[in-house]
């Protein structure tokens, strides 16, 4: 399975947009190199982050707020694309919590322009209050060369670990979970990879 090259950083004073930077778009990255762990890693240890109900104690409960996981795709988006992210998307329905809802816009595009000017695949928009609602870009367009190059099953399992890659950054952020800019991105490069082994069991083709 292609493993995506991701790195984010925070951008705006305000609301805030996390994006997986992709020099190589979904190519496969370097192990991260062992070392002593910090306070970071053994916080990523501690408590399952996509199951955790830690967002009630962030969440107003006396305002009311739509929940779920939705998805708008553009016209160019391939079919296959679509199929795979609407199947991957019933699993995590059946399995995860989404207390505020959380939209996707699939791109037709290669690549997409963050808020900084770099180009990456995927962005997840972090809001600044809690009564707004976060969303999360993802190119697509880059389908038919991932079928070239990893074959059908990769090319969308590479996809897809770039979705779930953007999601952990969405249970970090109303799970209030505090970790550095890299120990968060540590965690969603780890949680992805967990959640795409946990789906990978469940059906033989993404």
């Amino acid at each position: 399975m292609s493993r995506p090259n991701q790195k984010n950083k925070d951008v705006n004073a305000k609301n805030k947009a996390r994006k997986s930077k992709n020099l190589k778009p979904r190519s496969t990255p370097k192990p991260i190199p062992k070392h002593t762990p910090s306070k970071d890693h053994q916080n990523i240890n501690c408590m399952n982050i996509w199951k955790t109900v830690l967002w009630k104690k962030c969440l107003n409960n006396h305002i009311v707020r739509r929940t779920g996981l939705r998805f708008r795709y553009d016209n160019t988006v391939d079919p296959e694309v679509k199929r795979a992210c609407a199947q991957f998307a019933g699993w995590l329905r059946s399995e995860y919590q989404f207390p505020l809802r959380i939209v996707v816009y699939v791109k037709g595009t290669k690549t997409i322009r963050a808020k900084d000017g770099d180009t990456v695949v995927g962005t997840f928009f972090e809001p600044f209050l809690y009564e707004d609602e976060p969303y999360i870009r993802l190119a697509t367009g880059d389908y038919n060369e991932l079928v070239y190059t990893l074959g059908k099953d990769n090319a969308l399992a590479s996809i897809l670990l770039s979705l779930a890659h953007e999601l952990t950054h969405y249970f970090q952020w109303i799970n209030g979970v505090q970790l550095s800019d890299i120990g968060k991105e540590r965690q969603a490069v780890i949680y992805s990879r967990k959640i795409m082994d946990e789906y990978a069991l469940t059906c033989e083709h993404p």
